[in-house]
């Protein structure tokens, strides 16, 4: 057999049912046309230029989807800076040599622009997040640290020391 024939496809006989979660969607098998599109049903004509210029501020910032995107923008290298170096100062980690055998786990950055009630930006987020999927516990892992808390959890821990004396 040789690699230069043209292989052909064979199409499936399967039968293909809509999964369950898009039962309350119309969708148009194969087309790329909408039957109903929202631009029939949703129009800017209609509001004040006040509320039409708070609507523009949100499209007006785009957030980075990759760490490449991200660095073409001081702003967003800056507040990466900041979340890099508050994890040192949490001592959320530390620089060991890896062991043989044993493999890094990824990560990666998350990007988020935090707005005012008016539609200011109040702040730009970067956080960088490990892909712990990749873990397996007792081989990869022993124990876990989360440099975030929530204020539920720290009343519980106070009340449960409280009513335990």
């Amino acid at each position: 057999m040789t690699y230069d024939q043209p292989t052909t496809l064979k199409k499936s006989t399967r039968t293909s049912k809509q999964p369950i979660w898009m039962k309350d969607y119309v969708v148009q098998s194969g087309k790329t046309c909408n039957k109903h599109p929202i631009s029939n049903h949703l129009s800017y004509d209609k509001i004040t230029p006040t509320y039409h210029s708070y609507l523009a501020k949100f499209s007006a910032l785009i957030k980075p989807q990759t760490f490449k995107e991200a660095v073409k923008d001081e702003r967003w290298v800056e507040y990466m800076k900041q979340e890099i170096k508050t994890l040192e100062e949490n001592k959320t980690w530390e620089v060991v040599t890896l062991p043989k055998g044993k493999n890094t786990v990824d990560s990666k950055w998350v990007y988020k622009i935090k707005y005012q009630a008016n539609g200011e930006v109040e702040r730009f987020k970067a956080r960088l997040v490990t892909k712990g999927y990749s873990q397996r516990e007792g081989l990869d892992y022993h124990d876990t640290f989360s440099p975030v808390i929530k204020m539920v959890t720290v009343r519980t821990v106070i009340t449960l020391a409280i009513s335990k004396g």
